[in-house]
Protein backbone atom coordinates (compact mmCIF):
# COMPACT_ATOMS: atom_id res chain seq x y z
CA UNK A 1 0.00 0.00 0.00
CA UNK A 2 2.71 2.48 1.03
CA UNK A 3 4.11 1.60 -2.73
CA UNK A 4 0.79 2.03 -4.59
CA UNK A 5 0.49 5.63 -2.21
CA UNK A 6 3.67 6.54 -3.57
CA UNK A 7 3.51 5.71 -7.23
CA UNK A 8 -0.47 7.85 -7.12
CA UNK A 9 1.09 10.79 -5.97
CA UNK A 10 3.63 10.87 -8.24
CA UNK A 11 1.35 10.44 -11.19
CA UNK A 12 -0.86 13.12 -9.68
CA UNK A 13 1.72 15.39 -9.26
CA UNK A 14 3.43 14.79 -12.95
CA UNK A 15 0.18 14.96 -14.36
CA UNK A 16 -0.98 18.48 -13.03
CA UNK A 17 2.74 19.65 -13.70
CA UNK A 18 2.41 18.84 -17.33
CA UNK A 19 -0.69 20.88 -17.53
CA UNK A 20 0.27 23.85 -16.20
CA UNK A 21 3.54 23.25 -19.02
CA UNK A 22 1.81 22.80 -21.79
CA UNK A 23 -1.21 24.59 -21.21
CA UNK A 24 1.97 27.44 -21.20
CA UNK A 25 2.57 26.55 -24.93
CA UNK A 26 -0.89 26.31 -25.69
CA UNK A 27 -2.53 29.64 -24.36
CA UNK A 28 0.55 31.70 -26.08
CA UNK A 29 0.77 29.79 -29.31
CA UNK A 30 -3.37 30.39 -29.85
CA UNK A 31 -2.92 34.69 -28.32
CA UNK A 32 -0.59 34.65 -31.29
CA UNK A 33 -3.15 32.97 -33.43
CA UNK A 34 -0.97 29.77 -33.86
CA UNK A 35 -2.75 26.62 -34.65
CA UNK A 36 -2.78 23.59 -31.88
CA UNK A 37 -4.05 20.78 -32.99
CA UNK A 38 -3.62 17.99 -30.06
CA UNK A 39 -3.25 18.98 -26.47
CA UNK A 40 -2.66 15.38 -24.41
CA UNK A 41 -2.13 14.74 -20.89
CA UNK A 42 -0.04 11.31 -21.10
CA UNK A 43 1.14 9.83 -24.65
CA UNK A 44 -1.63 8.22 -26.76
CA UNK A 45 0.75 6.03 -28.91
CA UNK A 46 -1.57 3.53 -31.01
CA UNK A 47 -4.87 4.92 -28.47
CA UNK A 48 -5.78 7.21 -26.04
CA UNK A 49 -8.49 6.31 -23.21
CA UNK A 50 -10.40 9.44 -24.06
CA UNK A 51 -10.31 12.57 -26.44
CA UNK A 52 -13.18 15.12 -27.09
CA UNK A 53 -13.10 17.73 -29.71
CA UNK A 54 -15.43 20.58 -30.75
CA UNK A 55 -16.66 21.36 -34.53
CA UNK A 56 -19.58 21.63 -36.49
CA UNK A 57 -21.07 23.87 -33.33
CA UNK A 58 -20.74 21.12 -30.89
CA UNK A 59 -18.38 18.71 -28.74
CA UNK A 60 -17.69 15.19 -29.97
CA UNK A 61 -15.92 12.81 -27.27
CA UNK A 62 -14.91 9.33 -27.70
CA UNK A 63 -13.45 6.50 -25.38
CA UNK A 64 -10.55 4.58 -25.97
CA UNK A 65 -10.41 5.29 -29.84
CA UNK A 66 -7.44 4.83 -32.31
CA UNK A 67 -5.13 7.68 -32.71
CA UNK A 68 -5.01 8.40 -36.61
CA UNK A 69 -2.09 9.96 -37.98
CA UNK A 70 -1.57 13.69 -40.15
CA UNK A 71 0.39 12.24 -42.76
CA UNK A 72 -0.38 9.96 -45.20
CA UNK A 73 1.98 7.18 -47.77
CA UNK A 74 2.63 9.07 -51.13
CA UNK A 75 1.69 6.95 -53.86
CA UNK A 76 2.16 6.38 -57.57
CA UNK A 77 -0.35 5.79 -59.94
CA UNK A 78 -0.28 1.89 -59.51
CA UNK A 79 -0.77 2.11 -55.33
CA UNK A 80 2.91 1.68 -54.80
CA UNK A 81 5.22 3.65 -52.41
CA UNK A 82 6.87 6.62 -53.49
CA UNK A 83 10.52 6.07 -52.29
CA UNK A 84 13.38 9.08 -51.97
CA UNK A 85 16.64 9.27 -53.18
CA UNK A 86 17.72 6.92 -50.00
CA UNK A 87 15.05 4.42 -51.08
CA UNK A 88 12.71 5.79 -47.67
CA UNK A 89 9.13 6.02 -48.32
CA UNK A 90 7.60 9.57 -48.52
CA UNK A 91 4.81 11.02 -46.86
CA UNK A 92 2.97 14.08 -46.88
CA UNK A 93 0.01 15.24 -45.49
CA UNK A 94 -3.20 14.30 -45.07
CA UNK A 95 -5.75 16.08 -47.84
CA UNK A 96 -8.26 17.04 -44.83
CA UNK A 97 -11.07 17.94 -48.00
CA UNK A 98 -11.27 14.00 -49.13
CA UNK A 99 -12.23 13.04 -45.09
CA UNK A 100 -15.54 11.90 -44.40
CA UNK A 101 -17.41 14.47 -42.24
CA UNK A 102 -17.27 12.69 -39.03
CA UNK A 103 -13.33 12.01 -38.92
CA UNK A 104 -11.70 14.78 -36.43
CA UNK A 105 -8.78 15.16 -38.81
CA UNK A 106 -11.05 17.40 -41.40
CA UNK A 107 -11.38 20.33 -38.56
CA UNK A 108 -7.98 21.41 -37.77
CA UNK A 109 -8.68 24.55 -37.00
CA UNK A 110 -10.01 23.47 -33.60
CA UNK A 111 -7.39 21.70 -31.05
CA UNK A 112 -8.57 17.64 -29.95
CA UNK A 113 -8.09 17.53 -26.66
CA UNK A 114 -7.85 14.15 -25.03
CA UNK A 115 -5.92 11.59 -22.35
CA UNK A 116 -3.54 9.05 -23.74
CA UNK A 117 -2.87 5.65 -21.86
CA UNK A 118 1.40 5.93 -21.23
CA UNK A 119 0.75 7.42 -17.88
CA UNK A 120 3.84 9.84 -17.88
CA UNK A 121 4.23 13.49 -19.46
CA UNK A 122 2.34 15.08 -22.33
CA UNK A 123 2.55 17.00 -25.29
CA UNK A 124 0.92 20.58 -27.15
CA UNK A 125 0.94 19.95 -30.73
CA UNK A 126 1.61 23.37 -32.04
CA UNK A 127 1.32 23.28 -36.02
CA UNK A 128 4.20 24.03 -38.04
CA UNK A 129 6.97 23.14 -35.32
CA UNK A 130 9.44 20.41 -36.10
CA UNK A 131 9.27 18.61 -32.70
CA UNK A 132 8.28 14.74 -31.44
CA UNK A 133 4.31 15.60 -32.84
CA UNK A 134 5.56 16.80 -36.45
CA UNK A 135 8.35 15.66 -38.96
CA UNK A 136 10.31 17.93 -41.54
CA UNK A 137 7.97 15.95 -44.10
CA UNK A 138 5.44 17.41 -42.75
CA UNK A 139 6.68 20.84 -43.15
CA UNK A 140 7.53 20.42 -46.55
CA UNK A 141 4.65 22.74 -48.25
CA UNK A 142 4.64 26.36 -48.13
CA UNK A 143 4.12 28.06 -44.33
CA UNK A 144 0.91 29.14 -43.52
CA UNK A 145 -0.01 32.07 -41.60
CA UNK A 146 -1.37 30.05 -38.68
CA UNK A 147 1.94 27.75 -38.12
CA UNK A 148 4.01 28.51 -35.81
CA UNK A 149 7.46 28.87 -38.50
CA UNK A 150 5.21 31.52 -39.49
CA UNK A 151 5.17 33.73 -36.64
CA UNK A 152 7.82 36.42 -35.57
CA UNK A 153 10.98 35.20 -33.82
CA UNK A 154 9.86 37.19 -30.61
CA UNK A 155 6.64 35.47 -30.38
CA UNK A 156 8.00 31.73 -31.02
CA UNK A 157 10.66 32.29 -28.33
CA UNK A 158 7.64 33.31 -26.36
CA UNK A 159 5.50 30.17 -27.49
CA UNK A 160 8.97 28.22 -26.06
CA UNK A 161 9.43 29.68 -22.75
CA UNK A 162 6.08 29.67 -21.78
CA UNK A 163 5.93 26.31 -20.18
CA UNK A 164 8.38 27.02 -18.44
CA UNK A 165 7.42 30.11 -17.00
CA UNK A 166 4.15 28.70 -16.50
CA UNK A 167 5.82 26.08 -13.78
CA UNK A 168 7.59 28.94 -12.16
CA UNK A 169 4.64 30.91 -11.76
CA UNK A 170 2.92 27.34 -10.49
CA UNK A 171 5.90 26.84 -7.84
CA UNK A 172 4.98 29.91 -6.68
CA UNK A 173 1.41 30.02 -6.49
CA UNK A 174 1.34 26.40 -4.16
CA UNK A 175 4.42 28.46 -2.08
CA UNK A 176 2.18 31.51 -1.50
CA UNK A 177 -0.77 28.93 -0.98
CA UNK A 178 0.77 27.00 1.56
CA UNK A 179 2.45 30.17 3.74
CA UNK A 180 -0.77 31.24 4.26
CA UNK A 181 -2.52 28.22 5.23
CA UNK A 182 -0.02 26.41 6.90
CA UNK A 183 2.37 29.06 7.91
CA UNK A 184 5.83 28.40 8.52
CA UNK A 185 7.36 25.57 11.09
CA UNK A 186 11.46 25.03 11.58
CA UNK A 187 13.41 23.42 14.14
CA UNK A 188 15.68 26.19 15.53
CA UNK A 189 19.12 24.83 15.38
CA UNK A 190 19.33 27.06 18.89
CA UNK A 191 16.76 23.98 20.11
CA UNK A 192 18.60 21.63 19.30
CA UNK A 193 19.89 21.27 23.37
CA UNK A 194 21.04 17.92 23.35
CA UNK A 195 23.58 18.31 19.92
CA UNK A 196 23.79 15.71 17.03
CA UNK A 197 23.63 12.18 16.29
CA UNK A 198 25.57 11.77 13.04
CA UNK A 199 25.60 8.30 10.47
CA UNK A 200 28.51 7.02 8.86
CA UNK A 201 29.26 9.67 6.36
CA UNK A 202 28.46 12.41 9.62
CA UNK A 203 31.24 10.25 11.03
CA UNK A 204 34.08 10.41 8.63
CA UNK A 205 33.54 14.09 7.89
CA UNK A 206 34.57 14.67 11.70
CA UNK A 207 31.49 15.13 13.25
CA UNK A 208 30.70 13.17 16.42
CA UNK A 209 27.21 12.32 18.45
CA UNK A 210 26.82 14.92 21.18
CA UNK A 211 28.42 17.94 19.00
CA UNK A 212 26.68 21.22 18.87
CA UNK A 213 26.49 22.73 15.00
CA UNK A 214 26.83 26.08 16.26
CA UNK A 215 27.72 27.50 11.85
CA UNK A 216 28.58 26.82 8.56
CA UNK A 217 31.70 28.52 6.81
CA UNK A 218 31.44 30.29 10.07
CA UNK A 219 27.92 31.47 8.88
CA UNK A 220 24.74 30.65 11.43
CA UNK A 221 21.81 28.50 9.67
CA UNK A 222 18.83 29.35 12.01
CA UNK A 223 16.78 26.34 10.58
CA UNK A 224 18.27 22.98 11.79
CA UNK A 225 17.39 21.44 9.06
CA UNK A 226 18.58 23.42 6.59
CA UNK A 227 21.74 22.65 7.83
CA UNK A 228 22.75 19.12 6.04
CA UNK A 229 21.42 20.96 2.14
CA UNK A 230 23.70 23.84 2.88
CA UNK A 231 26.70 22.06 3.50
CA UNK A 232 25.78 19.87 0.36
CA UNK A 233 24.74 22.10 -1.92
CA UNK A 234 27.18 25.46 -0.95
CA UNK A 235 29.74 22.95 -0.54
CA UNK A 236 30.98 24.21 2.31
CA UNK A 237 34.25 24.01 3.56
CA UNK A 238 34.20 23.96 7.19
CA UNK A 239 31.66 23.09 9.83
CA UNK A 240 31.69 24.87 13.66
CA UNK A 241 30.84 22.84 16.36
CA UNK A 242 31.23 22.54 20.15
CA UNK A 243 32.24 19.32 21.56
CA UNK A 244 32.93 19.16 25.49
CA UNK A 245 32.98 22.70 25.78
CA UNK A 246 35.57 23.61 22.94
CA UNK A 247 35.05 25.23 19.44
CA UNK A 248 36.61 23.05 16.83
CA UNK A 249 36.31 23.83 13.10
CA UNK A 250 35.72 20.37 11.62
CA UNK A 251 37.07 20.90 7.88
CA UNK A 252 34.50 18.62 5.60
CA UNK A 253 36.35 16.84 2.76
CA UNK A 254 35.37 16.37 -0.61
CA UNK A 255 34.94 12.98 -0.31
CA UNK A 256 31.90 13.93 1.56
CA UNK A 257 30.29 15.44 -1.25
CA UNK A 258 30.30 12.29 -3.89
CA UNK A 259 29.16 9.94 -0.71
CA UNK A 260 25.91 12.26 -0.26
CA UNK A 261 25.65 12.45 -3.98
CA UNK A 262 24.84 8.72 -3.54
CA UNK A 263 22.93 8.75 -0.60
CA UNK A 264 19.22 8.04 -1.33
CA UNK A 265 18.82 11.07 1.30
CA UNK A 266 21.43 13.84 2.93
CA UNK A 267 20.06 13.08 6.43
CA UNK A 268 23.79 12.68 7.30
CA UNK A 269 23.07 14.42 11.14
CA UNK A 270 19.61 14.60 13.33
CA UNK A 271 18.77 15.83 16.52
CA UNK A 272 19.53 13.95 19.72
CA UNK A 273 17.19 12.57 21.92
CA UNK A 274 16.93 11.75 25.41
CA UNK A 275 15.53 8.22 25.47
CA UNK A 276 12.01 7.90 26.75
CA UNK A 277 10.07 4.66 25.72
CA UNK A 278 7.69 5.69 23.06
CA UNK A 279 6.13 2.46 22.13
CA UNK A 280 6.85 -1.13 20.98
CA UNK A 281 6.65 -3.66 17.80
CA UNK A 282 5.00 -6.23 17.41
CA UNK A 283 5.93 -9.23 19.75
CA UNK A 284 8.81 -6.65 21.21
CA UNK A 285 10.85 -8.57 23.22
CA UNK A 286 11.21 -4.90 25.63
CA UNK A 287 7.89 -4.78 25.96
CA UNK A 288 7.95 -9.05 27.25
CA UNK A 289 10.25 -8.01 29.98
CA UNK A 290 8.19 -5.64 31.53
CA UNK A 291 9.15 -2.39 30.25
CA UNK A 292 6.48 0.41 29.48
CA UNK A 293 5.52 3.48 27.75
CA UNK A 294 7.02 6.63 29.32
CA UNK A 295 10.38 4.83 31.08
CA UNK A 296 13.46 6.65 31.06
CA UNK A 297 16.07 4.88 29.88
CA UNK A 298 19.39 5.40 31.93
CA UNK A 299 22.30 2.51 31.02
CA UNK A 300 22.39 -1.18 28.89
CA UNK A 301 24.84 -3.19 31.21
CA UNK A 302 26.49 -0.80 33.21
CA UNK A 303 26.93 1.32 30.17
CA UNK A 304 25.44 4.73 29.87
CA UNK A 305 22.33 5.21 27.10
CA UNK A 306 20.57 8.02 28.23
CA UNK A 307 20.32 8.83 24.61
CA UNK A 308 18.79 6.80 21.77
CA UNK A 309 21.81 6.81 19.52
CA UNK A 310 23.83 5.47 22.70
CA UNK A 311 21.03 2.62 23.74
CA UNK A 312 21.00 2.11 19.74
CA UNK A 313 24.30 1.35 19.47
CA UNK A 314 24.59 -0.95 22.63
CA UNK A 315 21.95 -3.32 21.64
CA UNK A 316 23.54 -3.31 17.73
CA UNK A 317 26.73 -4.80 19.29
CA UNK A 318 24.69 -7.22 21.77
CA UNK A 319 22.84 -9.68 19.10
CA UNK A 320 21.63 -12.71 19.96
CA UNK A 321 22.59 -11.89 23.74
CA UNK A 322 20.16 -10.92 26.99
CA UNK A 323 21.25 -7.56 28.44
CA UNK A 324 20.50 -5.51 31.41
CA UNK A 325 18.42 -2.82 30.62
CA UNK A 326 18.04 0.35 33.60
CA UNK A 327 15.13 2.27 33.57
CA UNK A 328 13.53 4.90 35.43
CA UNK A 329 9.74 4.86 35.92
CA UNK A 330 8.73 7.95 38.03
CA UNK A 331 10.77 7.61 40.91
CA UNK A 332 11.97 4.17 41.07
CA UNK A 333 14.62 2.81 39.18
CA UNK A 334 14.23 -0.32 37.95
CA UNK A 335 16.25 -3.47 36.10
CA UNK A 336 15.00 -5.49 33.25
CA UNK A 337 16.88 -8.28 31.73
CA UNK A 338 16.18 -8.30 27.98
CA UNK A 339 16.53 -10.61 25.01
CA UNK A 340 17.86 -8.75 22.04
CA UNK A 341 16.93 -10.27 18.70
CA UNK A 342 19.96 -11.95 16.26
CA UNK A 343 18.63 -8.57 14.11
CA UNK A 344 20.01 -6.11 17.17
CA UNK A 345 17.03 -5.21 17.76
CA UNK A 346 14.80 -5.41 21.32
CA UNK A 347 10.92 -3.73 19.42
CA UNK A 348 11.23 -0.51 21.28
CA UNK A 349 11.44 3.22 19.85
CA UNK A 350 11.33 6.47 21.58
CA UNK A 351 9.22 9.24 22.19
CA UNK A 352 10.44 12.21 19.92
CA UNK A 353 7.20 14.34 20.76
CA UNK A 354 7.61 17.87 23.12
CA UNK A 355 11.09 17.35 23.28
CA UNK A 356 12.63 20.69 20.70
CA UNK A 357 11.07 23.98 20.58
CA UNK A 358 9.21 24.24 17.11
CA UNK A 359 9.17 27.97 15.64
CA UNK A 360 6.04 28.93 13.40
CA UNK A 361 5.56 31.96 11.70
CA UNK A 362 2.12 32.76 10.43
CA UNK A 363 0.91 34.52 7.19
CA UNK A 364 -1.71 36.36 6.21
CA UNK A 365 -2.33 35.92 2.29
CA UNK A 366 -0.40 39.29 1.48
CA UNK A 367 2.06 38.59 3.38
CA UNK A 368 2.21 34.86 1.81
CA UNK A 369 2.57 36.17 -1.93
CA UNK A 370 6.36 37.95 -1.45
CA UNK A 371 7.67 35.13 0.98
CA UNK A 372 6.48 32.27 -1.68
CA UNK A 373 7.79 34.32 -4.47
CA UNK A 374 11.02 34.48 -2.58
CA UNK A 375 10.90 30.78 -1.42
CA UNK A 376 10.39 29.64 -5.49
CA UNK A 377 13.31 31.31 -6.28
CA UNK A 378 15.61 30.27 -2.98
CA UNK A 379 14.92 26.86 -4.27
CA UNK A 380 15.56 27.64 -8.08
CA UNK A 381 18.91 28.85 -6.76
CA UNK A 382 19.31 25.85 -4.66
CA UNK A 383 19.17 23.39 -7.45
CA UNK A 384 20.92 24.78 -9.87
CA UNK A 385 23.62 25.05 -7.49
CA UNK A 386 23.16 21.35 -6.52
CA UNK A 387 23.44 20.81 -10.52
CA UNK A 388 27.07 22.17 -10.46
CA UNK A 389 27.82 19.30 -8.09
CA UNK A 390 27.22 16.31 -10.87
CA UNK A 391 30.98 17.79 -12.36
CA UNK A 392 33.07 17.45 -9.58
CA UNK A 393 36.28 15.81 -9.80
CA UNK A 394 35.87 12.12 -9.48
CA UNK A 395 32.48 12.61 -7.81
CA UNK A 396 30.97 10.55 -10.84
CA UNK A 397 27.65 12.63 -11.19
CA UNK A 398 26.27 10.53 -13.22
CA UNK A 399 26.06 7.67 -10.76
CA UNK A 400 23.39 10.32 -8.32
CA UNK A 401 20.80 10.69 -12.02
CA UNK A 402 17.32 9.44 -10.63
CA UNK A 403 15.02 8.43 -12.25
CA UNK A 404 10.67 7.90 -11.85
CA UNK A 405 11.47 5.49 -8.71
CA UNK A 406 13.25 8.06 -7.42
CA UNK A 407 11.11 10.76 -7.77
CA UNK A 408 8.54 8.37 -6.61
CA UNK A 409 9.95 7.51 -2.94
CA UNK A 410 10.78 11.53 -2.06
CA UNK A 411 6.94 11.21 -1.44
CA UNK A 412 5.78 10.21 1.95
CA UNK A 413 4.44 6.69 2.04
CA UNK A 414 1.13 7.83 3.24
CA UNK A 415 -1.33 10.73 2.06
CA UNK A 416 -0.51 14.23 3.48
CA UNK A 417 -1.28 16.99 1.21
CA UNK A 418 0.81 19.84 2.96
CA UNK A 419 4.00 17.30 1.38
CA UNK A 420 2.07 16.55 -1.43
CA UNK A 421 2.22 19.77 -2.30
CA UNK A 422 5.45 21.09 -1.34
CA UNK A 423 6.87 18.37 -3.25
CA UNK A 424 4.78 19.46 -6.28
CA UNK A 425 6.45 23.00 -6.25
CA UNK A 426 9.69 21.48 -6.11
CA UNK A 427 9.15 19.40 -9.10
CA UNK A 428 7.67 22.05 -10.72
CA UNK A 429 11.16 23.87 -10.49
CA UNK A 430 13.12 21.11 -11.38
CA UNK A 431 10.99 20.50 -14.42
CA UNK A 432 11.34 24.60 -15.52
CA UNK A 433 14.97 24.36 -14.73
CA UNK A 434 15.27 20.94 -16.91
CA UNK A 435 13.04 22.42 -19.89
CA UNK A 436 15.63 25.46 -20.18
CA UNK A 437 18.85 23.36 -20.66
CA UNK A 438 20.22 23.82 -24.31
CA UNK A 439 19.37 19.71 -24.96
CA UNK A 440 17.36 19.53 -28.57
CA UNK A 441 13.90 18.13 -28.44
CA UNK A 442 13.98 20.39 -24.61
CA UNK A 443 12.88 24.00 -24.46
CA UNK A 444 15.99 24.89 -24.19
CA UNK A 445 17.19 23.64 -27.25
CA UNK A 446 14.70 25.44 -29.59
CA UNK A 447 15.15 29.03 -27.54
CA UNK A 448 18.47 28.60 -27.83
CA UNK A 449 17.94 27.98 -32.14
CA UNK A 450 15.79 30.77 -31.95
CA UNK A 451 17.93 33.03 -30.25
CA UNK A 452 20.82 32.06 -32.96
CA UNK A 453 18.67 32.96 -35.67
CA UNK A 454 17.73 36.08 -33.88
CA UNK A 455 21.55 37.16 -33.93
CA UNK A 456 22.70 35.77 -37.21
CA UNK A 457 19.28 36.22 -39.02
CA UNK A 458 19.52 32.83 -40.67
CA UNK A 459 17.10 30.47 -39.67
CA UNK A 460 17.94 26.57 -39.16
CA UNK A 461 16.08 24.33 -41.79
CA UNK A 462 13.61 21.95 -41.07
CA UNK A 463 16.13 18.86 -41.87
CA UNK A 464 18.67 20.50 -39.23
CA UNK A 465 15.85 20.86 -36.66
CA UNK A 466 14.32 17.36 -37.47
CA UNK A 467 17.85 15.77 -36.77
CA UNK A 468 18.63 18.02 -33.61
CA UNK A 469 15.04 16.67 -32.25
CA UNK A 470 15.81 13.13 -33.08
CA UNK A 471 19.72 13.46 -31.66
CA UNK A 472 17.95 15.39 -28.59
CA UNK A 473 15.78 12.89 -27.64
CA UNK A 474 18.24 9.85 -28.28
CA UNK A 475 20.29 11.92 -25.27
CA UNK A 476 17.32 11.61 -23.11
CA UNK A 477 16.32 8.19 -23.79
CA UNK A 478 19.56 7.64 -22.82
CA UNK A 479 19.64 9.73 -19.51
CA UNK A 480 16.51 8.33 -18.69
CA UNK A 481 18.21 4.24 -19.03
CA UNK A 482 20.68 5.39 -16.81
CA UNK A 483 18.93 6.41 -14.51
CA UNK A 484 16.60 4.15 -14.21
CA UNK A 485 19.58 1.76 -13.89
CA UNK A 486 21.06 3.57 -11.22
CA UNK A 487 17.39 3.21 -9.60
CA UNK A 488 17.59 -0.47 -9.95
CA UNK A 489 21.08 -0.53 -8.37
CA UNK A 490 20.28 1.52 -5.68
CA UNK A 491 16.53 0.61 -4.78
CA UNK A 492 16.50 -2.87 -6.14
CA UNK A 493 19.08 -5.07 -6.50
CA UNK A 494 21.10 -3.02 -3.65
CA UNK A 495 24.63 -3.12 -5.61
CA UNK A 496 26.79 -0.73 -3.54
Amino acid sequence: MTVLIKIIQLILSLSLLVIVHEFGHFITARIFKTRVTKFYIFFDTKFSLFRFKRFNGKWHFKFFGKTLSDMELVTDENGKPVLDAKGNKQYQPIDTDKLPDDDWRKYPDNTEFGIGWIPFGGYCAICGMVDETHSAAALASEPQPYEFRSKKKWQRLIIILAGVIMNVITAMAIYIGLLSHYGEAYLPNSSVKYGITVDSVGYEMGLRNGDYILSVDNQEVEDFYAIPSKILIDQAKTVQVLRDGQQLDIEVPEETFTKLMKATSITFIAPRIPFTVGGFSDDSPAKKAGIAVDDKVISVDGQTAEYFDQFKEIITDSKGQTVNIIIVRNSDTLSYPVQVSEDGLVGVYANTTNIFEIKQKDYTFAQAIPAGCKQAFTQMGSYVKSLKLLFLPKAKGYESLGSFISIANIFPGTWDWYSFWRLTAFLSIILAIMNVLPIPALDGGYAILIVYEMITGRKPSDKFMEKANTIGWLILIALLLLATWNDMTKYIFRIK
